[in-house]
């Protein structure tokens, strides 16, 4: 999260002069970044609480994946969390003490691991279901505290950061604050463990799904297997979302290295403007999820069209719906005292 802040210049003491000026990338990112982020917390609020509600009254819980479904929610909204906190800093900086800067930092990393390991976790669920599905796994006694476990792993793995973050004053201002990594060591170290982590996990998903895909391709069963479609593009879309911007940090480190083509100013601009780009694709993918969630899991089309359904139900529909109803039930009764119930009934 390092350079973020609308400041007259970048303070880089590892760059060859020592100072970049960088007004018109903290301008851009002052507006834009923001702007968008607000969208999508908007978007992921009301998809990930749509997608606890719909798990609630109308899906198995006791079903491993709609457990997973349900955590993997649960990390978005948590990754959610922290992204106002965000938008608020590019635009003013950090005003809100040390204590939050690492309890937002830790929001951040805890939510980006906790979706890693549980969209892991989901590959694991499908690979055994579909490659091995003589093996019965899933009603092993211990597979209940899977989560447990996943988050206790998230948690450990995502400390190091507020660790080493802390609010420090700007080199030229000692009244404009950020919060940053403390120390040169504590950058690399979060850098480089959320890359070896996301690498990693996509080495394990990779090998899970090009063998389900040959089961598939052998069996031609298409019907058994359509929470493959869901995984996968959900997988698919964390991919394409984390992998560039995993990639620009990690050339950002370069920069620190003191390796001469990265020392370059003009070059650390185009760094930063990719850095803003790839940060926005990363940090949508908590809103989209439920998308998918839609638009190819049929059971949850199935049961938002329901829910809608009742929202848009107004109370003044349904009074009018039992007036109607009790009108024509009265002129019913009428008729069946023998009355001339003739030109009693008109159009409405």
């Amino acid at each position: 999260m390092e350079n973020t802040t609308e400041n007259n210049y970048y303070y880089m003491d590892d760059i060859g002069e020592g100072m970049c000026h960088k007004e018109a990338v903290a301008k851009i990112g002052s507006i834009i970044v923001p702007l968008f982020l607000s969208i999508v917390v908007v978007l992921s609020l009301v998809g990930n609480i749509l997608v606890l509600v719909i798990l609630a009254l109308y899906e198995n819980l006791k079903s491993l994946t709609n457990i997973f479904i349900l955590n993997l929610a649960l990390s978005d909204l948590l990754f959610t969390v922290g992204l106002p906190f965000w938008a608020c800093y590019y635009i003013w900086g950090w005003n809100l003490g040390d204590a939050a800067c690492k309890t937002v930092n830790f929001f951040f990393y805890a939510g980006f691991y906790s979706s890693v390991v549980f969209l892991v976790l989901m590959t694991i669920q499908r690979y055994m279901a579909v490659v091995h599905p003589l093996s019965d796994w899933e009603r092993g006694q211990g597979f209940a505290l899977i989560p447990i476990v996943a988050w206790v792993v998230s948690i450990a793995v995502a400390l190091p950061a507020p660790i080493f973050s802390s609010v420090i004053p700007d080199p030229a201002d000692s009244m404009q604050l950020y919060c940053e990594y403390n120390s040169t060591e504590g950058y690399f170290t979060v850098t480089y463990e959320q890359n070896c982590f996301f690498v990693c996990s996509f080495l394990i998903m990779g090998f899970c799904y090009i063998r389900i895909l040959q089961t598939v391709f052998k069996t031609r069963t298409k019907k058994r297997h359509r929470t493959i479609r869901l995984i996968f593009c959900i997988v698919i879309t964390f991919f394409l979302g984390w992998a560039p911007y995993n990639l620009v940090i990690f050339l950002h480190t370069f920069t620190h290295h003191q390796m001469e083509f990265f020392t370059n100013c003009e070059v650390t601009h185009h760094l930063d403007y990719a850095e803003y780009v790839c940060k926005l694709l990363a940090f949508s993918h908590c809103c989209l999820n439920p998308v998918f969630y839609v638009f190819v899991g049929v059971k949850f089309r199935n049961h938002l069209k329901e829910i809608l359904q009742k929202i848009l139900q107004t109370p003044s529909n349904k009074d009018m719906t039992q007036t109607r109803t009790g009108t024509i039930q009265s002129h019913g009764s009428m008729c069946s005292n023998g009355n001339n119930c003739r030109g009693h009934f008109t159009t409405v």
